[in-house]
Formats: structure tokens, C-alpha cells, sequence
């Protein structure tokens, strides 16, 4: 079981961190933006195994492939703006993690957009 490992892995950097944060705080900084990286890594095949199911169902119940991508899209700023907001929290600066996090939903409203008015649209036609 890959989780296994990962919270494994996690556990241990978590102690090396708490080693070596009293006398380098920037390292003990860096070793968790890594391990953070690597667990991406190791969860990228996972992941694009994901998107390929769910665009061969798209295309199978022909949904327009447009709103597809652009809820990818908003799933990916989610994860990546969570990710950012809490190395900002790692690193004692819980007010830049608010405005990450604040962009972040902006951003996900803006793109949400076109989808929002797709389905007003609908709705408006079956009335």
C-alpha cells in the first residue's frame, strides 16, 4: 500500500524536521517543501490516471471537453494553492497562507465562470 510508505516517509521527515528546525530553520524548511514534491511525484501516475478516465467518460456521454479541462483546471489551482498555503504555514507566515488561499478561490470563481453560465443557460432553455 503506497499511503503506507508515504505516511512512512512522512513520519520520518517529521522527525528530521524537529531535529534539525532548532539550529536550521531554512533546511528543516527546504526538507519539507521536498518531501511535499516527491509525494506529488509519486501521486502523478495516480492522477493521470484519473483525468484519462474521466475524459474517455466525457467523451462517451459527449460532454464538451471545454468543461472538463476547466474543472481540472480549478481542482489543480486548489491543490497547488493548498500546497503553497501550508509551506507559508511551515514556515510561520500564516498571513501570506490566507492571501495564497484567498487567490486561489478568486482565481477557482473566475475560471468556474463559463461552466456557471453553461448551466444557467440550460436552465434557462427548459423554462
Amino acid at each position: 500500500m503506497e499511503i503506507l510508505q508515504i505516511v512512512g516517509a512522512g513520519l520520518v521527515v517529521t522527525v528530521l524536521i524537529l531535529v534539525i528546525k532548532p539550529q536550521r530553520p531554512e533546511l528543516a524548511l527546504q526538507v519539507s517543501l521536498v518531501f511535499g514534491v516527491l509525494v506529488f511525484l509519486l501521486i502523478l501516475g495516480k492522477i493521470s490516471g484519473v483525468i484519462h478516465v474521466l475524459e474517455e467518460l466525457s467523451q462517451r456521454a459527449n460532454i464538451n471537453q471545454f468543461y472538463l479541462s476547466t474543472i481540472l483546471k480549478i481542482i489543480g489551482v486548489a491543490y497547488i494553492a493548498e500546497f503553497g498555503a501550508q509551506v507559508c504555514r511551515d514556515a510561520g507566515e500564516g498571513s501570506i497562507a490566507a492571501k495564497v488561499e484567498l487567490a486561489a478561490k478568486v482565481i477557482i470563481m473566475v475560471m468556474a465562470v463559463p461552466i456557471i453560465v453553461a448551466i444557467l443557460d440550460s436552465l434557462i432553455k427548459l423554462a
